[in-house]
């Protein structure tokens, strides 16, 4: 159409101007190549333009006809706030269209199929959410995907956080959840991608070096406290423990704080809170965050299991790194023996695989704890930890011996650690020191402080297991068993007396920090003169578990047995003919004996 009317233009042009010296009348202008590069540049944009349609158009036909039908039908469930619809396409519909269609390739781009449901933003928002997820967990994510998938979180946020009032959506609470913990899992990936800067194209690093701030830990972090203002959801725990009324409560909360949507966002924020601190290091302030939520049963985070599980992970390991064995020993039990019990109900969940890698480190963690603060234990735990690492918990008794199961161990359970500052993409001088001289990594430095404080307590299970076999010891004799001075003894008993404090939390505590220093070992000891009294306490059996889990057992198989199907009638059926002889004994028969032998006439 371009070259018709250029055509005619150039007719009309030669009609015209017959007489005229075109090169007086203008010159040389035009002619040094200037317009023709113009028109190449825009008949070049075009065609692209023209190309990226028709790729469009093939993609889009490409979409099989049931995807299609899917995503019309999630966007009319979206549009209707229809949580129950919602939830069937988020948590069964999509993986099982991934399943059957895009296992191991992307789902379609939210600009192909965005004339299905009407170029609506807001959901495409929410598919590219799930789009990058898809990304991230099935395939291999490239720079751009980072970039894009940060971009969209960026969009999300600023439609939830800065819209003229509260947003009219709603969304399940298993989705809102996997929002919040796909976007800190997509920055902690960032995060562990960008420090490894020899492997860069020189393309990555020119965009790294301008896009500094992607996945940026302040601006995680400002997205994460700023849900947690928005939604009043500090004040709306603190009004519910205290006992408030829906009223009073939605007049502390305010307009946003009383719909689900924020309210939920704001609680599972907390938990992310709690997660960005660990990653970072600051276990401290990663427990601060959590001190109005409550570690029961009836808390809001047990309702999506996922969420369930991390809170519990992330807390007991603070209080490993904090060296609140016995605390986070209690932590571990308590959501240990919850996946244990829910374990059938877990197969159901898409995040199965999952919870079940989860629960393994947790059982590691278990058995570090267990390793630096003997007690008395859930027999169930330990015996599944035993099994699953029972060479390394064998090992860690052994002193030094075991400070490489330690070491095994905790690599494998810690969570991936990050460094909240980036390497200098933007000047080459500093990123050519920075690859020359590079920083220790971030759980290399954890391990080496978690590993100072094990070698610290190294003469403490052979100090431990002699003190067992005695009420009353030599101080002398003692020493001769530890191959060391008495000095040297001494400052043994020290360090195992100091390793049997530990600050606990008491039952009716206000913050996971509150606490109070309590003796966390059975065995203790005085020292008078030359001698070394120990005192073990016992503590009598708990039967209670046992019964517990022996009553569920009979209920089950009780539940079995009444469950299966009755056994077949044995119908007697009326002899109508009438009686015949019995048929007479062989000849050579005898009459039968007591036991079954034959007497012989």
């Amino acid at each position: 159409m371009s070259q018709q009317r250029k055509a005619i233009w150039e007719a009309d042009l030669d009609e015209e101007l017959q007489d005229v010296d075109l090169n007086l009348a203008i010159g040389s202008y035009g002619q040094n190549d200037l317009y023709n590069d113009v028109q190449s540049r825009i008949d070049e944009a075009t065609l692209v333009a023209v190309q990226q349609q028709m790729a469009q158009q093939a993609a889009f036909a490409s979409i099989p006809d049931v995807v299609k039908r899917f995503i019309v039908h999630f966007h009319q469930a979206v549009l209707e706030n229809n949580l129950a619809e919602i939830t069937v396409a988020y948590e069964s519909g999509w993986n099982r269209l991934t399943e059957k269609f895009y296992a191991k390739t992307e789902w379609p781009e939210a600009e192909v199929i965005a004339p299905l449901v009407n170029d609506d933003q807001i959901f495409l928002i929410l598919y590219r959410e799930l789009y990058y997820r898809h990304v991230y967990s099935r395939l291999q994510p490239d720079i751009d995907d980072r970039f894009h998938s940060y971009e969209n979180s960026c969009e999300l946020f600023n439609y939830l956080l800065n819209s003229d009032g509260p947003v009219p959506l709603q969304l399940p609470e298993q989705w809102l959840w996997d929002i919040i913990d796909e976007f800190i899992y997509q920055f902690q990936s960032f995060c562990t991608w960008r420090t490894k800067v020899k492997s860069k194209t020189d393309e990555e690093l020119q965009l790294l070096g301008e896009g500094n701030q992607v996945w940026s830990s302040y601006s995680v972090l400002n997205v994460l406290y700023s849900l947690i203002q928005k939604s009043k959801i500090n004040e709306h725990i603190l009004a519910l423990q205290e006992g408030k009324s829906t009223e009073e409560i939605a007049e502390i909360v305010g307009e946003y704080g009383v719909r689900p949507l924020y309210r939920m966002l704001g609680y599972f924020s907390i938990i992310g809170l709690l997660r960005v601190h660990s990653l970072l290091g600051d276990f401290t302030l990663a427990l601060k965050v959590m001190e109005n939520v409550e570690l029961n049963q009836k808390s809001p985070f047990t309702r999506v299991t996922a969420c369930h599980v991390t809170t519990y992970y992330y807390v007991g390991f603070c209080y490993i790194m904090l060296r609140r064995y016995s605390d986070a020993i209690r932590a571990f039990v308590s959501i240990l023996n919850f996946i244990l019990r829910m374990r059938q109900y877990h197969t159901r969940s898409y995040q199965y695989d999952q919870i079940n890698k989860t629960a393994d480190r947790m059982y590691a963690l278990f058995a570090i704890c267990n390793a630096l603060s003997p007690s008395r234990l859930d027999d169930n735990i330990f015996n599944t930890a035993k099994e699953r690492f029972g060479e390394q918990i064998t090992k860690m008794s052994r002193g030094e011996e075991g400070i490489p199961a330690f070491e095994e161990l905790f690599i494998y359970a810690c969570p991936k650690f990050i460094s909240a500052n980036p390497p200098p993409y933007e000047d080459p001088e500093l990123l050519q020191a920075y690859i020359d001289d590079p920083p220790v990594e971030p759980i290399q430095r954890h391990l080496s402080l978690f590993l100072s404080e094990v070698r610290a307590q190294v003469p403490v299970p052979t100090l431990r297991s002699f003190l067992k076999l005695y009420t009353s010891l030599d101080a002398k004799k003692l020493a001769n068993f530890l191959d060391a001075d008495e000095e040297e003894m001494v400052q043994q008993m020290m360090v195992m007396k100091q390793a049997s404090r530990s600050i606990s939390r008491v039952e009716n505590g206000k913050g996971l920090l509150d606490g109070q220093t309590i003796s966390t070992s059975d065995l203790d000891f005085v020292i008078d003169d030359n001698m070394v009294h120990i005192a073990e306490s016992t503590v009598g059996r708990r039967y209670a578990g046992w019964f517990i889990r022996n009553t569920e057992h009979a209920q089950r198989v009780y539940d079995t047995i009444k469950s299966s199907p009755l056994p077949p009638r044995k119908v007697n059926v009326t002899q109508t003919q009438p009686a015949q002889a019995a048929p007479a004994p062989p000849r050579n028969a005898g009459a039968k004996v007591a036991w079954g032998g034959i007497k012989v006439a």
